[in-house]
Protein backbone atom coordinates (compact mmCIF):
# COMPACT_ATOMS: atom_id res chain seq x y z
CA UNK A 1 0.00 0.00 0.00
CA UNK A 2 1.16 3.50 -0.65
CA UNK A 3 1.99 5.99 2.11
CA UNK A 4 -1.38 7.76 1.90
CA UNK A 5 -3.37 4.52 2.13
CA UNK A 6 -1.33 3.45 5.17
CA UNK A 7 -1.88 6.82 6.87
CA UNK A 8 -5.61 6.64 6.08
CA UNK A 9 -5.90 3.06 7.38
CA UNK A 10 -4.04 3.81 10.62
CA UNK A 11 -6.18 6.91 11.21
CA UNK A 12 -9.40 4.95 10.51
CA UNK A 13 -8.24 2.32 13.02
CA UNK A 14 -7.63 5.00 15.64
CA UNK A 15 -10.97 6.68 14.88
CA UNK A 16 -12.73 3.33 15.27
CA UNK A 17 -11.12 2.94 18.69
CA UNK A 18 -12.32 6.42 19.64
CA UNK A 19 -15.89 5.62 18.57
CA UNK A 20 -15.78 2.21 20.29
CA UNK A 21 -14.68 3.82 23.55
CA UNK A 22 -17.52 6.36 23.29
CA UNK A 23 -19.89 3.41 22.93
CA UNK A 24 -18.25 1.82 25.99
CA UNK A 25 -17.39 -1.41 24.18
CA UNK A 26 -15.24 -4.04 25.87
CA UNK A 27 -11.45 -3.94 25.61
CA UNK A 28 -11.54 -6.93 23.25
CA UNK A 29 -14.07 -5.19 20.99
CA UNK A 30 -11.97 -2.01 21.03
CA UNK A 31 -8.90 -4.01 20.00
CA UNK A 32 -10.94 -5.68 17.24
CA UNK A 33 -12.00 -2.24 16.01
CA UNK A 34 -8.37 -1.24 15.59
CA UNK A 35 -7.59 -4.38 13.57
CA UNK A 36 -10.70 -3.92 11.41
CA UNK A 37 -9.86 -0.28 10.70
CA UNK A 38 -6.24 -0.96 9.91
CA UNK A 39 -7.17 -3.71 7.44
CA UNK A 40 -10.28 -2.16 5.90
CA UNK A 41 -8.54 -1.07 2.66
CA UNK A 42 -6.25 -4.07 2.20
CA UNK A 43 -8.09 -4.87 -1.02
CA UNK A 44 -6.53 -1.85 -2.75
CA UNK A 45 -3.28 -3.80 -2.86
CA UNK A 46 -4.87 -6.55 -4.94
CA UNK A 47 -7.92 -5.11 -6.71
CA UNK A 48 -7.76 -4.45 -10.42
CA UNK A 49 -10.79 -2.19 -10.09
CA UNK A 50 -10.28 -0.01 -7.01
CA UNK A 51 -14.04 0.47 -6.71
CA UNK A 52 -14.26 -3.19 -5.63
CA UNK A 53 -11.40 -3.01 -3.11
CA UNK A 54 -13.79 -3.82 -0.29
CA UNK A 55 -14.96 -7.05 -1.93
CA UNK A 56 -11.41 -8.14 -2.79
CA UNK A 57 -10.19 -7.33 0.73
CA UNK A 58 -13.13 -9.09 2.33
CA UNK A 59 -12.54 -12.22 0.27
CA UNK A 60 -8.84 -12.27 1.16
CA UNK A 61 -9.63 -11.91 4.86
CA UNK A 62 -12.38 -14.54 4.65
CA UNK A 63 -9.84 -17.05 3.30
CA UNK A 64 -7.62 -16.14 6.25
CA UNK A 65 -10.51 -16.86 8.66
CA UNK A 66 -10.62 -13.25 9.83
CA UNK A 67 -13.64 -12.96 12.11
CA UNK A 68 -14.73 -9.59 10.73
CA UNK A 69 -14.24 -10.20 7.00
CA UNK A 70 -17.84 -9.17 6.31
CA UNK A 71 -17.20 -5.70 7.75
CA UNK A 72 -14.36 -5.25 5.25
CA UNK A 73 -16.40 -6.79 2.42
CA UNK A 74 -19.43 -4.54 2.97
CA UNK A 75 -17.80 -1.28 4.08
CA UNK A 76 -18.82 1.64 1.92
CA UNK A 77 -21.82 -0.20 0.50
CA UNK A 78 -25.29 1.29 0.84
CA UNK A 79 -27.90 -1.24 -0.30
CA UNK A 80 -27.01 -4.27 1.76
CA UNK A 81 -28.81 -6.62 4.11
CA UNK A 82 -25.80 -7.24 6.37
CA UNK A 83 -25.80 -5.25 9.61
CA UNK A 84 -23.30 -5.10 12.44
CA UNK A 85 -22.14 -2.62 15.03
CA UNK A 86 -18.56 -3.01 13.77
CA UNK A 87 -19.61 -2.20 10.20
CA UNK A 88 -21.40 0.91 11.44
CA UNK A 89 -18.31 2.01 13.35
CA UNK A 90 -16.06 1.30 10.36
CA UNK A 91 -18.23 3.35 8.01
CA UNK A 92 -18.44 6.20 10.52
CA UNK A 93 -14.66 6.28 10.88
CA UNK A 94 -13.88 5.83 7.17
CA UNK A 95 -16.22 8.66 6.19
CA UNK A 96 -14.44 11.09 8.52
CA UNK A 97 -10.80 10.36 7.66
CA UNK A 98 -9.35 11.78 4.46
CA UNK A 99 -6.82 10.03 2.26
CA UNK A 100 -3.90 11.68 4.11
CA UNK A 101 -5.13 10.35 7.47
CA UNK A 102 -6.66 13.59 8.74
CA UNK A 103 -9.88 13.58 10.75
CA UNK A 104 -11.90 16.03 8.65
CA UNK A 105 -15.49 15.10 9.46
CA UNK A 106 -18.20 14.02 7.07
CA UNK A 107 -18.64 17.20 5.02
CA UNK A 108 -14.98 17.75 4.18
CA UNK A 109 -14.52 14.04 3.47
CA UNK A 110 -17.41 14.12 1.00
CA UNK A 111 -16.01 17.27 -0.61
CA UNK A 112 -12.64 15.56 -1.06
CA UNK A 113 -14.27 12.50 -2.64
CA UNK A 114 -16.35 14.72 -4.93
CA UNK A 115 -13.23 16.61 -6.03
CA UNK A 116 -11.27 13.42 -6.73
CA UNK A 117 -13.95 11.31 -8.40
CA UNK A 118 -16.52 13.82 -9.60
CA UNK A 119 -19.98 14.73 -8.36
CA UNK A 120 -21.65 12.29 -10.77
CA UNK A 121 -19.35 9.36 -9.97
CA UNK A 122 -20.52 6.10 -8.44
CA UNK A 123 -17.97 6.51 -5.63
CA UNK A 124 -19.23 9.94 -4.61
CA UNK A 125 -22.88 8.90 -4.90
CA UNK A 126 -22.38 5.87 -2.63
CA UNK A 127 -20.41 7.88 -0.08
CA UNK A 128 -23.02 10.64 -0.03
CA UNK A 129 -25.83 8.14 0.59
CA UNK A 130 -23.73 6.36 3.22
CA UNK A 131 -23.06 9.58 5.14
CA UNK A 132 -26.76 10.41 5.12
CA UNK A 133 -27.50 6.96 6.58
CA UNK A 134 -24.78 7.40 9.21
CA UNK A 135 -26.23 10.74 10.25
CA UNK A 136 -29.58 9.04 10.90
CA UNK A 137 -28.03 6.41 13.24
Amino acid sequence: MDEYRLKHSLAVARKMVEIAKEKELSDDDINDCFVIGFNHDIGYEFAINNIEHNIVGGEILKKSNFKYWKEIYFHGEVNIEYKSLFLDILNQADMQIDRQGNDVGYDRRLEDIKNRYGENSIVYSKCHILVEKIRRL
